[in-house]
């Protein structure tokens, strides 16, 4: 009884030694899509007053949990039935995430016409419920965007444990879903509230010293911060989409073969993208033509 108490219990240390490592090593490889999150995130959360940026924060995040209690069981369905699926989702995906990276470098490199947002008169105050209102319309197209994101996210974990058994792939995914969630939306609330923090460092600096250094980096840096990592979020859409078509498409594993690893799939990815964004354009084109 005792030696096979001990036995199990060893058997549980392997598994969880392995699940450890397995977790490690796909939250390396989802840390672009993390990237992306944390940029999105960051720009959605923030522009509320002061008083309203955790309460939001934390119903997108309650809205996050709620995406993944539903996209973790119908992915882990798809794994044990039919898990061919998994790599033409995990495809379509790397495209969609080219397409995105592409597009935020068209918007950025070729000149265009910005939407006209509608006149608000000065001189009337909203009231209450219209913020309020404003504010649920936000929260909603964040947990949109949130619910895209993290579908990618769970994919390309489940991708990098494809060939486990299924209660390893289970426990990997959830992990990695729940760092995702908790580590991403933790990192969004320092965001922002650094510049609260710097204004509060300032005010009780009495207008000189450190303190008052600090708390002006910190209030001047937060847009700066917020641009950074929109920059660094397409680079990495970009790199985990050319990762995903190199490692899943057989073509794409003769491409640049001598190139190194990181320059190659950004390459790829950003081809993919372009020829995306070029097919989309062509598309909404000929639709325009038709109806016109």
């Amino acid at each position: 009884m005792a030696s096979g108490f001990f036995a199990l219990l060893d058997d549980i240390a392997a598994l969880m030694d392995d699940v450890a490592v397995l977790s490690k090593v796909t939250t390396k490889k989802t840390a672009g899509i993390l990237g992306d999150d944390l940029a999105v995130n960051a720009e959605k959360a923030s522009g509320f007053v002061s008083s309203r940026e955790l309460p939001v924060l934390w119903a997108i995040t309650k809205g996050s949990f709620f995406n993944k209690l539903i996209i973790l069981p119908i992915a882990f369905l798809l794994s044990a039935f039919l898990p061919k699926a998994i790599t033409i989702i995990l495809v379509l995906g790397g495209i969609h995430l080219a397409f995105e990276g592409a597009e935020k470098i068209y918007e950025y490199v070729v000149p265009h016409k910005q939407p006209v947002a509608a006149k608000i008169p000065v001189t009337e105050v909203p009231s209450e419920a219209a913020i309020l209102d404003v504010e649920k319309s936000k929260v909603k197209s964040a947990i949109i965007t949130d619910f895209i994101l993290s579908v990618e996210i769970v994919i390309i974990a489940l991708g990098a444990v494809l060939e486990q058994t299924l209660l390893i792939q289970i426990m990997v995914v959830s992990i990695v879903a729940i760092i995702a969630t908790v580590g991403v939306y933790g990192i969004v609330a320092l965001i922002v509230r650094m510049d609260d923090f710097g204004l509060k460092l300032v005010a009780k600096s009495n207008g000189a010293g450190f303190m008052h250094g600090f708390g002006t980096i910190l209030v001047n840096a937060l847009p700066y911060v917020i641009k950074s990592l929109s920059v660094i979020g397409t680079i990495a859409l970009l790199l985990v989409s050319g990762g995903i078509f190199a490692h899943n498409i057989d073509f794409f594993h003769h491409v640049l073969v001598s190139w190194p690893a990181i320059i190659r799939e950004f390459l790829i990815g950003l081809a993919i993208g372009i020829l995306a964004v070029v097919i989309f354009k062509f598309v909404l084109w000929l639709v325009g033509r038709i109806r016109g």
